[in-house]
C-alpha cells in the first residue's frame, strides 16, 4: 500500500474506534440523553436516533464491518494483468532474461546469437 493509503486506513481506524465508543454509549444509555461536555463538539460525539434502527436488522459495529470487507477483498482472486508474463508456480511477474546457450539462432562472422529464456526471480523456474 502507498503512504497515502496507509494514512487513510489509519484515519478510518480512528473513526471506527470513535463510532464503537459512541455506539457503546448510546446502547448503555438509550433512555437517558447523553450529556456532551463543552469541550467536545457535536461532530465528535453522535448518538443515532432510536428510529434509525430498522426492525430485523442486526447491530454490527463499524469495525466489524470493515474487517468483513477486508476479508472479502482478500478472498477475491485478482486476474493477472493482460499482456504481462506471469510465473505459473508463484504468480510472480519479475524475471531475469538470460541467453539460452542450448539454442543457437545464428552465427555470422564469429558472432553467435542465442535464444533468450526468462527465469522467475521469485522461485527460479524457467518460464517460456
Amino acid at each position: 500500500m502507498s503512504e497515502f493509503e496507509q494514512e487513510v486506513m489509519k484515519k478510518l481506524d480512528e473513526i471506527n474506534q470513535k463510532l464503537d465508543k459512541i455506539l457503546k454509549l448510546s446502547d448503555a444509555s438509550r433512555a437517558a440523553p447523553i450529556a456532551i461536555p463543552a469541550s467536545e463538539t457535536a461532530a465528535s460525539v453522535y448518538s443515532p436516533p432510536a428510529s434509525s434502527t430498522t426492525p430485523g436488522a442486526t447491530n454490527v459495529s463499524p469495525s466489524e464491518m470493515v474487517e468483513k470487507q477486508k476479508e472479502i477483498e482478500k478472498a477475491v482472486e485478482r486476474p493477472p494483468v493482460e499482456g504481462r508474463r506471469v510465473c505459473p508456480d508463484c504468480g510472480g511477474t519479475t524475471f531475469n532474461t538470460v541467453e539460452d546457450k542450448t539454442q543457437l539462432l545464428s552465427a555470422m562472422g564469429g558472432i553467435k546469437i542465442y535464444a533468450k529464456k526468462n527465469i522467475c526471480k521469485g522461485c527460479g523456474k524457467e518460464v517460456p
